[in-house]
């Protein structure tokens, strides 16, 4: 085992020191089969989702700080894209078992608790309840238990976020007890069913009930399957129908799945599934052109998409899933996959952009490179599981 993982140790470093030189690397090289009689190209998927990693590390990881920089060509931090990049860490580590993983992961826990002020607590509640999320992932697949410790901290803090203003659900931020959303509401169902998934505290399920419930009959439309993003934002007691974004259709899409993993009770996969349909259907959620999710720009915007792929993809593999949907959803992934590693990435650098086939400048986000960090993952596990 030691043999082992000097010898993957080394093998990163390696990889980090050719990718770091400054000169220009051609990273389809050993991921992609020509294509036969004019198809396209075939992309080994394991490896394509190696070298995303490796770059993402390379590109974006403050090795004096211990966390991801906001952008490439900056190292400026922000707390909640700190979760996802924990979450490609996961992917990565789940999907490999290399231990260097686990070694970032440990440095992460360092470097962010660190510079957010010593503590994993937060003014928004969302952002905690994405790093709880995360980090009660880093707990299940390394078994280290301070990740569970953090997580149960930041979990009896997420719930002092509930209020009855609005008939319930969690506040959005600390300073704001009024304004509801679901970025604050879903993750936490999603949190809650899992917590109870592991450590079967009945009250734990209780509460993502409860979150679901309030989400789905305050900021969910059951004609269309639109997740709508708040309600009460200047404090006057109207609903947000305007904006539409694919992270909330995927967190919602997150919650039902764990509930009807919990309950057996096809109600919550229906209620994830007409979600999916929507954000596939719906021109502001997908580009129905090019059958790509939609461009939602850089900054928090640029993450949105990684999320939805993320609860996209479970469903997708999720029991009880018709295989019509199943294939379906696999061939809508698989064609954003195929879209950006073939056309949307410089592959001299393998940064992505905020559209899956359109290439980056010489810059972009964190937020943006993790969205196709996500994607490529997604790509890898869905392969793996012989659905493409």
């Amino acid at each position: 085992m030691m043999l082992r993982q000097l010898i993957n140790k080394i093998l990163f470093v390696t990889s980090v020191l050719i990718i770091g030189t400054g000169c220009k690397k051609d990273y389809d090289q050993g991921t992609v089969t020509p294509p036969i009689n004019g198809g396209k190209p075939v992309i080994d998927w394991a490896k394509a989702a190696d070298s995303s990693t490796l770059n993402l590390l390379n590109k974006f990881w403050n090795a004096s700080g211990n966390y991801f920089n906001e952008k490439n060509t900056n190292t400026n931090f922000n707390y909640w894209p700190q979760a996802h990049g924990l979450d490609v860490l996961v992917d990565a580590y789940t999907r490999t078992g290399n231990s260097m993983y686990k070694d970032y992961m440990d440095k992460w826990y360092v470097g962010v608790n660190a510079k957010n002020g010593n503590t994993f607590l937060n003014e928004f509640y969302d952002d905690m309840e994405w790093n709880a999320l995360a980090m009660l992932r880093a707990y299940d697949a390394t078994g280290d238990v301070k990740f569970k410790t953090a997580v149960d901290q930041v979990w009896t803090d997420i719930k002092t976020g509930w209020n009855t203003t609005m008939g319930g659900g969690i506040a959005w931020r600390k300073s704001m007890p009024y304004y509801k959303n679901t970025p604050a509401n879903a993750p936490a169902a999603i949190l809650s069913a899992r917590l109870y998934q592991r450590f079967n505290n009945a009250a734990d399920l209780e509460w993502s009930k409860k979150i679901y419930t309030w989400l789905k009959d305050s900021l969910y439309n059951k004609s269309s399957g639109w997740v709508y993003d708040g309600m009460n934002s200047d404090n006057d007691g109207k609903r947000n129908t305007t904006w539409k974004f694919t992270y909330n259709q995927g967190t919602f899409i997150g919650a039902a799945l764990e509930l009807y993993k919990i309950t057996n009770d096809n109600v919550y996969l229906t209620d994830a599934l007409a979600a999916a349909n929507f954000t596939l259907s719906d021109n502001a959620l997908t580009n129905l052109n090019d059958n790509l999710l939609k461009d939602e720009g850089g900054g928090d915007g640029g993450l949105f998409k990684g999320v939805f792929v993320r609860y996209f993809t479970q469903l997708t593999l999720a029991p009880g899933m018709l295989s019509t949907d199943k294939q379906r959803y696999a061939n809508f992934i698989k064609n954003n996959a195929e879209t950006l590693w073939n056309v949307g990435t410089d592959k001299s650098y393998l940064l992505y952009g905020s559209y899956w086939k359109t290439q980056p400048g010489a810059s972009t986000d964190l937020t943006t490179q993790l969205s196709g960090s996500m994607l490529i993952e997604a790509a890898a596990v869905l392969k793996k599981n012989n659905v493409f």
